[in-house]
């Protein structure tokens, strides 16, 4: 049986639609975001404590935010009475190339370098999941291996001037065009789209089961 009600903390569609796919009735929570780059990897910080700790920083921002009344401008009608009390789920993905965290490129330049350091290369992609559930927060991470084909110059500048690389960590995206690049996955698809259908669904039913 799918879990109850969530509040899914993030803007992003494509962890909407993988939700929707798993059959987790969900609301959309927009929580409004520190302004500023990326949160800096601290110094001897791993990759999966880094992407951990954004993680569990979106988790406990969602809350404070609920907590100080915050709310969307137009409640939907088919969310419950109690939409307050329901789970909030959260997760920040990240690429990891030579022990470097690659987020989301500043501008299209910065898009282009990175996508010229994945040429050719294997890289990761660490997603961590958060759930808070009553002030208590519960997580897990899933770990992709990802190998990108050599690319030439002009095909980073002709993907580069789609703007898909924008708001993307590593500067690609695994459901668009730059599935072309990918000659190997070992891990998991929805994981490096941002949101690990397993293991946020494992996530859940452990919720579920102590609820």
């Amino acid at each position: 049986m799918p879990p109850g009600f969530i509040l899914l903390a993030s803007a992003s569609p494509r962890r909407h639609e993988i939700l929707d796919l798993l059959g987790i009735t969900h609301g959309i929570l927009r929580v409004p975001a520190p302004e500023g780059p990326d949160e800096p990897q601290l110094v001897g910080e791993t990759a999966e404590d880094y992407v951990r700790r954004t993680a569990r920083d979106k988790a406990v921002q969602a809350m404070q935010w609920l907590a100080a009344g915050g709310a969307p401008p137009d409640i939907p009608p088919n969310w419950p009475v109690d939409w307050r009390q329901a789970p909030i789920l959260c997760a920040d993905t990240t690429v990891i190339l030579d022990g470097d965290v690659l987020g989301k490129p500043v501008d299209l330049d910065d898009a282009g370098a990175m996508l010229r350091r994945l040429s050719g290369r294997t890289h990761q992609v660490h997603t961590a999941v958060v759930l808070a559930v009553h002030g208590q927060l519960h997580e897990t991470c899933q770990v992709s291996q990802v190998s990108f084909q050599i690319l030439n110059a002009q095909e980073i500048t002709q993907y580069c001037a789609t703007h898909e690389p924008l708001g993307k960590a590593g500067s690609y995206a695994i459901q668009g065009r730059a599935a072309a690049f990918i000659t190997h996955l070992s891990g998991s698809h929805s994981g490096v789209m941002g949101l690990p259908a397993h293991e946020t669904l494992q996530l859940l039913k452990a919720w579920q089961a102590t609820a």
